[in-house]
């Protein structure tokens, strides 16, 4: 089970990684002005995203989509912090411990027969 747990957050980390990555070029192109070219490896970013939850130990989509949500949300306050250089402050932090309490319980939670 803990091993498990460690394959799906890790799979959970590197699909943020790509969601958030492929999500920014289509900002940098439509928001910052940046050329259209942006796109392409956005897309492809965004089909690893997609690949990747595929692979997480989950019986099922809704599951695994909902737990990755918690993930998901704690990879962007990073992204903010070390990529757009704007610090996430307590709120955030605090906001997203919650959400990634949550993802654990949805992950990890005892399930009935």
């Amino acid at each position: 089970m803990a091993q498990a747990l460690g394959t799906t957050l890790a799979v959970y980390g590197t699909a943020a990684l790509a969601e958030i990555a492929g999500c920014f070029a289509f900002w940098a192109w439509i928001r910052l002005g940046r050329s259209a070219w942006w796109a392409l490896p956005g897309l492809a970013s965004l089909c690893l995203f997609a690949w990747l939850l595929t692979r997480a130990d989950a019986d099922f989509a809704g599951r695994a989509y909902a737990a990755y949500g918690g993930v998901y949300i704690a990879a962007s306050l990073l992204w903010l912090w070390l990529v757009e250089g704007a610090r996430p402050d307590r709120w955030d932090a605090a906001g997203a411990l919650v959400c990634l309490a949550g993802a654990a319980l949805i992950l990890a939670g005892p399930r009935g027969s």
